[in-house]
């Protein structure tokens, strides 16, 4: 997390990486008004619409378990026997509004901040039984926000209590004159709509303290510019060891270039600057590919191995540029150079056959590439 006094250079929002760090920490945003305004609302919702017949439900109960049988006043196995029976029915009758409870107190949680399992938080940190630093927290900007938001609370939640009693205090002030059961009932509605108006004033505490914790949690965990580039220097590596990788990717892929040079038809040449070298299999491709090229000392090696591998090598000036500045390693040749390759392979083809049976060997023709053969 960032220390509060270097607040003046965290000018920069955090990463991805920086979030997703402070979740592996255990650090997420979290709001316990949220939970608690939740968790009362649901309770106080539950028991406003399920307390007429709960209330009414407990009512028997206490009946039955106020009648005793003479068998059960004499013996005190079968008394547990029954206070435990009257007891598991009184459990099942408030569970639907236990169980909503506990299902918003998990609920509420994930609202903000999402599901998170971090064994980090769950490390010891001795720091914080540090007495001086919890009196520089208590006295901090933080230490007065939650002093804030608890004195808020005691104020909306003792006003709408005030406002609560006083509209119901006529009602309360005659409960004692009804009849048990129409007295419990009443009961149950007073405090379910008491309960309804102080979970209202702490959703809107919550209302206030949600953005509050998402903008301190952003707050906190803010970056300076040096951060950033150490993150991204560390998420790309260093830039001699990129510059090693790099140089370790070409020797190898000029290795395995070299390595297609034997298996080419021809290699056209410039004759010293440039060298390509082109396949073709009429089986398997649409057109000539480019498999090998090169200037300078790679051109150089390319007519040597050529050479070494009896590849028939040809001399095109204009051919050699225009392969070498407009085809890829491993591309096809474009359509404009269709005919000009065509036409060093038939050479080639009537070159080998000419060989072979010992006859005269063909002149070679005069290539015209018809492209800019400086384009790239």
């Amino acid at each position: 997390m960032a220390d509060d006094d270097n607040d003046q250079e965290r000018t920069e929002q955090p990463t991805a990486k920086r979030l997703e760090k402070a979740r592996e920490d255990g650090h997420v945003p979290r709001s316990q008004e949220l939970n608690a305004a939740t968790v009362l609302l649901v309770a106080a919702g539950s028991l406003h619409f399920l307390g007429g017949s709960i209330a009414a439900t407990l009512l028997d109960i206490m009946k039955s378990a106020l009648s005793v049988s003479p068998a059960e006043a004499v013996d005190p196995a079968l008394a547990l026997s029954a206070a435990s029976a009257e007891l598991l029915r009184a459990l099942l009758v408030c569970a639907p509004v236990l169980g909503l409870t506990l299902i918003a107190a998990f609920v509420a949680p994930l609202t903000l901040g999402g599901w998170n399992l971090s064994f980090g938080a769950l490390a010891p940190n001795f720091t914080r039984l540090d007495p001086i630093a919890g009196f520089g927290r208590f006295f901090s900007a933080q230490g007065a926000v939650e002093l804030g938001k608890a004195l808020g609370k005691f104020l909306v939640v003792g006003v709408l209590a005030v406002v609560v009693l006083r509209k119901q205090s006529p009602q309360l002030l005659t409960l004692g004159a009804q009849p048990l059961p129409v007295g419990i009932a009443q009961s149950v509605t007073l405090a379910s709509d008491a309960l309804l108006a102080v979970s209202g004033g702490l959703a809107l505490i919550a209302a206030i303290d949600v953005p509050w914790q998402l903008w301190q949690y952003s707050h906190k965990l803010r970056m300076t510019h040096e951060e950033i580039r150490q993150e991204l220097k560390e998420a790309e590596g260093a830039p001699e060891v990129r510059m090693r990788i790099r140089r370790a990717q070409r020797e190898f892929a000029r290795r395995r270039m070299m390595h297609e040079v034997p298996k080419a038809d021809v290699v056209v040449v410039n004759p010293t600057h440039f060298a390509v070298a082109l396949r073709y299999d009429d089986a398997r491709m649409r057109a000539p590919l480019v498999v090998a090229k090169g200037a300078d000392l790679i051109a150089a090696r390319i007519r040597e191995i050529a050479t070494a591998n009896a590849v028939p090598i040809f001399e095109a000036p204009p051919l050699a540029r225009a392969l070498f500045h407009n085809v890829e390693i491993g591309g096809e040749i474009p359509g404009t150079l269709y005919v000009a390759v065509a036409q060093v392979l038939t050479y080639i083809y009537q070159l080998k056959a000419a060989r072979t049976a010992g006859a005269r060997p063909p002149e070679p023709p005069a290539i015209d590439p018809g492209i800019d053969a400086t384009r790239h």
